[in-house]
Protein backbone atom coordinates (compact mmCIF):
# COMPACT_ATOMS: atom_id res chain seq x y z
CA UNK A 1 0.00 0.00 0.00
CA UNK A 2 1.31 3.25 -1.03
CA UNK A 3 1.29 6.53 1.64
CA UNK A 4 -0.14 10.06 0.08
CA UNK A 5 1.20 13.13 1.63
CA UNK A 6 -1.84 15.09 2.58
CA UNK A 7 -0.14 18.50 1.22
CA UNK A 8 1.17 16.45 -1.74
CA UNK A 9 -2.29 15.91 -2.61
CA UNK A 10 -4.11 18.99 -1.57
CA UNK A 11 -1.75 21.69 -3.02
CA UNK A 12 -3.24 20.97 -6.18
CA UNK A 13 -6.21 19.90 -7.86
CA UNK A 14 -5.55 16.09 -7.82
CA UNK A 15 -7.63 13.65 -10.01
CA UNK A 16 -8.83 11.44 -7.27
CA UNK A 17 -10.58 7.98 -8.11
CA UNK A 18 -11.98 6.78 -4.99
CA UNK A 19 -11.63 8.76 -1.45
CA UNK A 20 -12.43 6.37 0.87
CA UNK A 21 -13.15 8.00 4.80
CA UNK A 22 -12.28 5.02 7.49
CA UNK A 23 -14.32 6.07 10.05
CA UNK A 24 -12.90 5.28 14.07
CA UNK A 25 -13.50 6.13 17.22
CA UNK A 26 -15.99 9.18 18.15
CA UNK A 27 -14.58 12.18 15.37
CA UNK A 28 -11.83 10.34 14.02
CA UNK A 29 -11.17 9.68 10.01
CA UNK A 30 -8.51 8.67 8.06
CA UNK A 31 -8.53 8.70 4.39
CA UNK A 32 -7.53 5.98 2.01
CA UNK A 33 -6.95 7.13 -1.63
CA UNK A 34 -6.98 5.68 -4.92
CA UNK A 35 -5.20 7.73 -7.37
CA UNK A 36 -4.64 5.67 -10.63
CA UNK A 37 -3.23 2.63 -10.17
CA UNK A 38 -1.62 3.58 -6.72
CA UNK A 39 -4.20 2.90 -3.04
CA UNK A 40 -2.78 3.98 0.06
CA UNK A 41 -3.75 6.36 3.33
CA UNK A 42 -3.12 9.99 3.58
CA UNK A 43 -0.15 10.66 5.76
CA UNK A 44 0.59 14.16 7.96
CA UNK A 45 4.28 14.79 6.12
CA UNK A 46 5.54 16.23 9.33
CA UNK A 47 4.29 13.39 11.58
CA UNK A 48 4.61 10.80 9.55
CA UNK A 49 1.85 9.21 10.28
CA UNK A 50 -2.05 9.26 9.25
CA UNK A 51 -3.58 12.51 8.95
CA UNK A 52 -6.25 12.18 11.55
CA UNK A 53 -9.32 14.48 10.57
CA UNK A 54 -12.18 15.59 13.00
CA UNK A 55 -15.31 15.76 11.24
CA UNK A 56 -16.75 15.66 7.65
CA UNK A 57 -16.76 19.66 6.90
CA UNK A 58 -12.94 19.54 7.57
CA UNK A 59 -12.36 16.54 4.78
CA UNK A 60 -14.91 18.23 2.28
CA UNK A 61 -13.05 22.05 2.99
CA UNK A 62 -9.66 19.98 2.30
CA UNK A 63 -10.49 18.08 -0.59
CA UNK A 64 -12.92 20.76 -2.23
CA UNK A 65 -10.88 21.80 -4.95
CA UNK A 66 -9.65 18.23 -5.80
CA UNK A 67 -11.52 16.14 -8.49
CA UNK A 68 -13.16 13.52 -6.80
CA UNK A 69 -14.72 10.26 -8.68
CA UNK A 70 -16.24 8.61 -5.63
CA UNK A 71 -16.26 9.15 -2.26
CA UNK A 72 -17.68 6.26 0.73
CA UNK A 73 -17.56 6.31 4.63
CA UNK A 74 -16.87 3.04 5.68
CA UNK A 75 -16.54 1.72 9.66
CA UNK A 76 -15.60 -1.48 10.78
CA UNK A 77 -18.39 -2.85 13.32
CA UNK A 78 -16.93 -4.44 16.47
CA UNK A 79 -20.18 -4.95 18.07
CA UNK A 80 -20.65 -8.74 17.36
CA UNK A 81 -17.82 -9.55 19.58
CA UNK A 82 -18.70 -6.86 22.31
CA UNK A 83 -22.38 -9.17 22.76
CA UNK A 84 -20.06 -12.44 22.66
CA UNK A 85 -21.31 -13.18 19.13
CA UNK A 86 -18.59 -14.46 16.91
CA UNK A 87 -16.90 -12.00 14.74
CA UNK A 88 -18.36 -11.45 11.08
CA UNK A 89 -15.82 -11.99 8.60
CA UNK A 90 -16.69 -9.04 7.07
CA UNK A 91 -18.19 -6.33 9.70
CA UNK A 92 -17.46 -3.38 7.58
CA UNK A 93 -20.68 -1.33 6.31
CA UNK A 94 -19.78 1.43 3.76
CA UNK A 95 -21.96 4.09 2.11
CA UNK A 96 -21.54 7.07 -0.15
CA UNK A 97 -20.21 9.94 1.28
CA UNK A 98 -21.03 13.42 -0.60
CA UNK A 99 -17.87 16.21 -1.02
CA UNK A 100 -20.50 18.83 -0.92
CA UNK A 101 -22.09 20.54 1.47
CA UNK A 102 -25.87 20.45 -0.29
CA UNK A 103 -25.21 16.40 -0.06
CA UNK A 104 -24.95 15.97 -4.43
CA UNK A 105 -21.98 14.35 -5.76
Amino acid sequence: MDKFFFNEVTDSSTDIDRLEVQSFEMNVYILKLTIGEKTGIVFDKDKDRPKRFNNAAEIRQAFSHCHVKEAVMTYDSPYEEMVGEPEKVDSEMSMPFSMTTDGKQ
